[in-house]
């Protein structure tokens, strides 16, 4: 964390001249193309449609009314203005639910209620770069023109959300990611895991449900979380969760200062911010990585389905956790290197122009000191015109995805680098004395962060045998379980359990 110093302190006045030099590292603005990020996070871009969104394809997405006993003047069987269903986008029934975005299905049925019925319906993703392979006149800096240059942006609050409503299907998921702030005082960042459903409170909406969280290597503080995107490696994460069949669907951190008698900090409102300039870039640079596959798109993709989970202090000074997720414009921005941080939390910066890239101006509206109306240039820009705040909620009836069995530790959380928090064969040892066997196998193996750490095993190699256990937690099948432990790979593992018990 550097000083803030202000002009004062330099003991600049009013007409001297300075000159600013700045130069950066940023990791999340080279090479920013499909195929880097993909290769970074070992995401696929295949372009094979979520299942949910199969799901909800099929669906009409009306809203059944009832008849009202004052205005309805027909039969049971018969429907008339005031009882007929209504399209999922209805903006009094939104009102009256108090929804205050649309889901992205709702959003496409709204396009496609025209007389073609959406035959000629495109998605098309904003680009804030020259177009290439433009002739009859010099290169960017030297020329440009109407069919090259990419259109002024006005930034729009988004009417629909990707994503309506995220899960955690326990509380104990949250808890044990928190134990690190906890016993620490730093804060924390990690991967979020899980699936997407139908989520049955918006029309046509979407629900991410979290039922894991992957803690990548990272140096934190009090203040601060530095993750060294070059060492991240998803590869044994990913195959664990996809053989069960869940993926990457979102991130999360903390901002949590604590205060007495157990309660934190209260930071981020309406009247400071709720994400910084900094996080929203993030933000963006994470669903950039995680594109949402869309048939009605040219390049096969709109938006993204990735959230961006922040658990933090609320107004009564508890630990609260919000989500969102940055607008298919702050996404576009961020994807083509436009978009700064300030340092003024709540503030980012549109670049402008240079020798190097051309930059399209982008505008906002916001109110002058006389409260009228105006276009302003986004030099700088409110990030308000960029979030999408998404509900988080946790079921009535909690699930266990993993660690079904209530009061048994947990196997240690990786990469925390602090004593007792360590992932090596001693702590499996400890973690798997506590179950009986061959009974309790099933459940033993229950549990994500042993899964990470099973294949990276340097005691005895499981990486070519964990597919088949994995198939066995799939389906929850108990026997194929124990007969997985019978082999040989698993077999050694007990072996060298029996030395370090009579030892």
């Amino acid at each position: 964390m550097h000083e803030r110093k202000s002009l004062q302190d330099f003991n600049l006045k009013h007409g001297d001249l300075i000159h600013l030099k700045i130069t950066a590292n940023n990791s999340l603005s080279n090479g920013n193309d499909s195929a880097t990020l993909s290769k970074l996070f070992n995401v696929s871009i295949s372009g094979e449609i979520d299942s949910v969104d199969t799901i909800l394809m099929k669906r009409d997405g009306l809203i059944e009314r009832k008849m009202d006993a004052n205005l309805c003047q027909h039969g049971p069987k018969a429907k008339c203005v005031h009882c007929a269903p209504i399209e999922p986008y209805d903006e009094s029934y939104m009102k009256e639910h108090n929804i205050k975005h649309m889901s992205f299905h709702s959003y496409l049925r709204k396009l496609k209620r025209g007389a073609d019925k959406g035959k000629f319906v495109s998605l098309e993703d904003i680009s804030c770069k020259i177009k290439p392979g433009c002739k009859g006149h010099p290169a960017w800096p030297e020329g440009i023109c109407t069919k090259c240059q990419p259109s002024a942006i006005t930034l729009n609050s988004q009417t629909y959300r990707h994503i309506d409503n995220v899960t955690f299907e326990n509380t104990s998921i949250v808890e044990n990611f928190l134990d690190y702030w906890r016993t620490t005082g730093n804060q924390r960042m990690g991967f979020l895991y899980g699936y997407y459903e139908p989520y049955k409170d918006v029309p046509l909406g979407i629900k991410a449900v979290v039922v894991a969280i992957y803690e990548p290597p990272q140096e934190s503080t009090r203040d601060l979380i530095k993750i060294h995107m070059e060492r991240l490696d998803f590869s044994d994460v990913d195959m664990v969760a996809g053989q069960l069949g869940y993926k990457r669907i979102g991130w999360i951190f903390t901002d949590l200062i604590p205060q007495e008698k157990g309660t934190v900090k209260y930071i981020r409102s309406s009247d400071s911010y709720f994400l910084t300039a900094q996080e929203c870039i993030m933000a963006g640079f994470f669903q950039n990585c995680h594109p949402n596959p869309c048939k009605l798109s040219k390049s096969g993709y709109f938006g993204s389905k990735f959230v961006t989970v922040c658990v933090t202090g609320d107004r009564n000074n508890q630990i609260h956790i919000e989500a969102y997720q940055v607008s298919n414009q702050c996404m576009a921005l961020v994807r083509d290197d436009c978009l700064l941080p300030t340092n003024v939390p709540m503030l980012a910066y549109v670049r402008e122009s240079n020798k190097d890239r051309y930059v399209p101006d982008v505008f906002y509206k916001g109110n002058d000191e006389y409260g009228n109306e105006v276009t302003k240039i986004a030099r700088p820009l409110p990030i308000e015109y960029l979030l999408v705040d998404v509900p988080v909620s946790a079921p009535i009836e909690q699930t266990y995805t993993f660690n079904p069995i209530q009061g048994f530790r947990h196997f240690p959380i990786e990469n925390r680098m602090i004593e007792g928090h360590l992932q090596d064969f001693q702590a499996l040892f400890q973690y798997m004395r506590q179950f009986k066997f061959p009974e309790q196998f099933l459940q033993a193996m229950l549990d994500f962060h042993l899964l990470i750490y099973l294949p990276s095993m340097d005691t005895v190699s499981l990486r070519d045998a964990i597919t088949d256990l994995l198939k066995a937690l799939k389906t929850k099948d108990q026997s194929k379980a124990i007969e997985w432990s019978k082999q040989d790979n698993w077999s050694t593992v007990e072996q060298l359990f029996k030395a370090l018990s009579d030892g």
